[in-house]
C-alpha cells in the first residue's frame, strides 16, 4: 500500500484549466500503475484516467479524451491529472489511486486512494 495526497482542485470557470496533483509515499512508486477517479454528489464514482508504471500508456474515459492529459513523474513520486476545457460536467470530488500491476479502469482493482480533491467548475 501507498499512501496518496491529492491536491490542486479549487474553482474555475467553464473553459479553464486546473492540474491536479498526487504525492505517493513509498520507494517503490514507480512499480504502481495509477488512476484518477472523480465522483460527483449523488453519482457513483466514475473511472477518468489511468497510467502505467512507467508512463509508457495511458487510458482515459471518452467524455475526457482529448481534454485531460495524465502523467507522471516517478522521480518525485508524483501523479499529474492536467485538466483542459473544463465543463461544469465535470464538478467532482477528485480521487489519486495506486496499485501494484497493470492499469486498470474499476475502482475496487487499486489497492490505494487519497482523500480526494474538489473540482468545481462553474457555468
Amino acid at each position: 500500500q501507498v499512501q496518496l495526497v491529492e491536491s490542486g482542485g479549487g474553482l474555475v470557470q467553464a473553459g479553464g484549466s486546473l492540474r491536479l496533483s498526487c504525492a505517493a509515499s513509498g520507494r517503490t512508486f514507480s512499480r504502481y500503475a495509477m488512476g484518477w477517479f472523480r465522483q460527483a454528489p449523488g453519482k457513483e464514482r466514475e473511472f477518468v484516467a489511468t497510467i502505467n508504471f512507467n508512463g509508457d500508456y495511458t487510458y482515459y474515459t471518452d467524455s475526457v479524451k482529448g481534454r485531460f492529459t495524465v502523467s507522471r513523474d516517478n522521480a518525485k513520486n508524483t501523479v499529474y491529472l492536467q485538466m483542459n476545457s473544463l465543463k461544469p460536467e465535470d464538478t467532482a470530488v477528485y480521487y489519486c489511486t495506486a496499485r501494484l500491476g497493470p492499469m486498470a479502469t474499476t475502482w475496487r482493482t487499486f489497492d490505494s486512494w487519497g482523500q480526494g480533491t474538489q473540482v468545481t467548475v462553474s457555468s
